[in-house]
């Protein structure tokens, strides 16, 4: 039957070495059995030393992306990553409202991990504002968290607030993933909050290495392929976590610095 096996977008910018952005996405859709559909957002010229280059897309250019996926494609799922400015953020707003794309896993790409911020601070006040309330699942890192929700996290229970504080913005269900800085970490905690109001924690052993480019797009996308697949959100949501475990857990060893996570070591999961 036409246009019945699963199919995802990723709304997001090209990573020249492979390791994150779009490239990261269709990895994981790829490793998750879904076939994967792409907007893309930017170019970034890059390796594992850093980044280089970057050009954004002409706004009409996205526009046609969109409409062509639209006319043709069954998309049951879609994500956005790293949108580069309010003019940006608006565009993909307008498109994404006007397609039937299934639910919207938004990764805000705020700010690393290590808490350096990426986008500019009026790009910010539009993504929490527009963007934020079409949110089926919003992915925030610990910085991430703190900087949406306008408040330090110093434990369990701050992280629980926090995650409140962004579904009252209009994101239904909610990860604020743990903290990857503390000395002698043995785990990494993320908070769940539902949309049907359960929440629950979850935990898994914490890796010691430089190889986690592109960990919270593949979270996020994987998220975005279950969704994609018909799977339940907290089952999509335990199976990511799980899957970004595994890929960070098993590092491919390319370039000479920041490295990549495991994708096919990740794909070999019976989940």
């Amino acid at each position: 039957m036409v246009n019945s096996f699963p199919q995802a977008l990723t709304i997001a910018g090209s990573d020249s070495d492979g390791s994150a952005g779009m490239q990261a996405d269709l990895h994981t859709f790829f490793a998750r059995h879904v076939h994967g559909a792409s907007v893309i957002t930017a170019c970034v010229a890059g390796n594992s030393y850093g980044i280089h280059a970057s050009i954004p897309m002409p706004t009409d250019f996205i526009d046609q992306e969109f409409k062509d996926l639209a006319d043709d494609y069954h998309i049951k799922a879609a994500k956005t990553g790293m949108l580069a400015d309010s003019e940006l953020i608006h565009n993909v707003v307008k498109n994404y409202q006007a397609a039937d794309f299934g639910p919207l896993v938004v990764d805000p790409v705020i700010m690393t991990k290590h808490g350096n911020q990426l986008l500019e601070e009026s790009a910010f006040n539009t993504l929490r504002t527009e963007l934020l309330p079409l949110a089926t699942v919003l992915t925030p890192n610990f910085y991430e968290a703190q900087k949406i929700a306008e408040m330090t996290i110093n434990n369990d229970a701050d992280m629980e607030e926090a995650a409140r504080k962004m579904q009252k913005m209009g994101a239904k269900n909610v990860i604020a993933k743990g903290s990857h800085a503390k000395e002698n970490q043995t785990h990494v905690k993320d908070f769940v909050l539902l949309d049907s109001g359960e929440n629950f924690w979850l935990s898994e052993p914490y890796h010691e290495t430089d190889r986690v480019n592109g960990t919270g797009d593949s979270l996020s996308a994987c998220i975005t392929a279950e969704l994609a697949k018909g799977t339940l959100m907290k089952d999509a949501i335990m199976i990511a976590k799980q899957f970004v475990n595994t890929a960070i857990g098993n590092p491919v060893e390319v370039g000479h610095k920041f490295g990549p996570i495991n994708h096919w070591a990740a794909m070999e999961q019976n989940l």
